[in-house]
């Protein structure tokens, strides 16, 4: 929280003149080039929350302490600080980020994971296109993972289909026809009535 306020100062006071640069970003970029977006969570942090909320942040976390700032943006003088500094205390972070992500939009979300794993170079062009035309045909307000999802669950059907694994195949339809928008469901289900 100290740090925080002294970046505000800093900021506030332009005192990033006396090192004769141009800009509070370049003084951060200078002095913090492995935390700038950590110096700017902390400073959103210190001109955010409550004092009441910065009195309990070494029981929370700076990572938790940065989603308590996007609810108290957003609720402002609504802002529940008690509440919500004891969930942010009480849940592990993941599930503290589903809450407020649940605040913010009205919608559940599922939890996630993020997978890294290496491409050569060549093979960039191949799933860079493969991962375009899944956003033509899906819609492009949907995500690299939902597309990314969608193209392993047709290759799954296609697999299965010659690999005569009927259960494999059923899931990857369900799984495909999960994401269908309601007229092509109607649409899909009258076809496979056809087909019986």
């Amino acid at each position: 929280m100290e740090f925080g306020r002294y970046l505000c100062e800093v900021r506030a006071g332009q005192y990033w003149r006396l090192d004769n640069l141009r800009s509070f970003d370049e003084f951060l970029e200078k002095r913090f080039p492995e935390s700038r977006r950590k110096a700017y969570y902390l400073m959103a942090i210190h001109e955010h929350l409550p004092r009441q909320a910065r009195r309990e942040l070494k029981q929370v976390g700076w990572t938790k302490a940065a989603e308590l700032v996007k609810i108290a943006r957003i609720d402002g003088q609504r802002f529940d600080c008690a509440t919500w500094v004891h969930k942010a205390r009480a849940l592990p972070k993941e599930e503290f980020k589903r809450e407020v992500e649940r605040h913010l939009t009205g919608k559940e979300t599922e939890p996630w994971e993020i997978m890294y794993f290496k491409l050569y170079k060549s093979q960039l062009p191949v799933v860079e296109q493969a991962l375009e035309t899944a956003a033509l045909m899906l819609g492009t307000d949907k995500s690299r993972g939902y597309c990314l999802e969608m193209i392993c669950a047709d290759f799954l059907g296609g697999a299965n289909l010659e690999n005569n694994n009927p259960n494999a195949l059923l899931f990857s339809i369900s799984r495909l026809f999960e994401f269908l928008p309601p007229q092509q469901r109607q649409e899909f289900l009258e076809q496979v009535r056809a087909a019986l």
